[in-house]
């Protein structure tokens, strides 16, 4: 895996066709370095999950591009194979339900779409490889002892990891995640959160996380963008510069597996950026 350089240019996304489409996203520009890591928050239906989409190659926007390592990957115009369209592919996407096979072992469903990517590309992964390596991110993630079991048989928590293992096992540059943790309680939330950060540290590649929680997006993300506006718009960028070891010791604290280790400057930082996102998005309700 090698993290790529993600490029967007100018992109607008409506719904419907014209006359009577519906503006939801844009105009917007980009620009993410190989292995950065971009949280996106924002209100709820300002086009967060319409963003991804368009990342991933799934929908085609009415305006601009969107480039991978220089590669147009989405476009109105005619650079995807001779014309207007969106080719998927390059990234790996992780949907805000985990969309286990119910009837599929924890070992197939995480080499699922590895398997599938490999018929579809020539020189992709053949389903042994696929296998060894969703069983080699299985153990890294903490579930080699249940490669066997039914998704009926995990707890939330678990179908997450297995979830996020099998996009990991695709081996993109660009992973994005959509609302990866909304589902959780509180506590299996912090948890996990300190668990991704040790996953994002491991796996170098380009990270795209949406959230609603401002705290998750500040302490996983080297910058946050909000969203905000209809269509929406880039209403102001956060940098973040907590090293990895100040945002794993806040995780733990969060988790309540920390004993105040955390160091306190690292603490005052984390909130101050968290109230710097909230004032973003209290400046848009209140010109509404």
């Amino acid at each position: 895996m090698t993290a790529a350089a993600l490029t967007v240019r100018g992109l607008s996304v409506a719904y419907g066709s014209q006359p009577g489409s519906v503006p939801v996203l844009g105009p917007l520009d980009l620009a993410l370095a190989p292995g950065e890591r971009l949280a996106v928050v924002g209100e709820s239906g300002c086009g967060k999950s319409t963003l991804l989409h368009v990342l991933a190659g799934l929908l085609v926007p009415r305006a601009g591009e969107v480039l991978v390592d220089g590669e147009v990957v989405a476009t109105a115009g005619n650079d995807v194979a001779g014309h207007p369209g969106a080719r998927a592919g390059h990234s790996a996407y992780m949907f805000q339900r985990d969309l286990l096979l119910p009837w599929k072992t924890v070992l197939a469903n995480a080499a699922f779409a590895a398997e599938i990517a490999g018929r579809a590309r020539p020189g992709g992964l053949g389903p042994a490889e696929a296998k060894a390596r969703a069983q080699a991110v299985l153990e890294e993630v903490g579930l080699g002892d249940v490669l066997e079991a039914l998704p009926r048989q995990l707890s939330g928590g678990m179908r997450q990891r297995v979830a996020l293992a099998r996009t990991l096992v695709l081996g993109a540059g660009l992973v994005l995640l959509d609302e990866p943790f909304g589902s959780l309680d509180t506590l299996t939330r912090a948890e996990l959160q300190g668990w991704l950060l040790d996953v994002m540290a491991s796996h170098p590649a380009t990270w795209v996380l949406v959230t609603h929680d401002v705290r998750e997006a500040v302490l996983l993300g080297d910058r946050v963008a909000v969203l905000a506006g209809r269509p929406a718009g880039l209403e102001g960028w956060i940098s973040v510069t907590l090293s990895h070891e100040e945002r794993r010791a806040l995780a733990g604290l969060e988790a309540g597996e920390g004993t105040g280790e955390a160091d306190h400057g690292a603490g005052e930082e984390l909130r101050a950026l968290t109230a710097e996102v909230r004032g973003y998005l209290a400046r848009r309700r209140a010109v509404r």
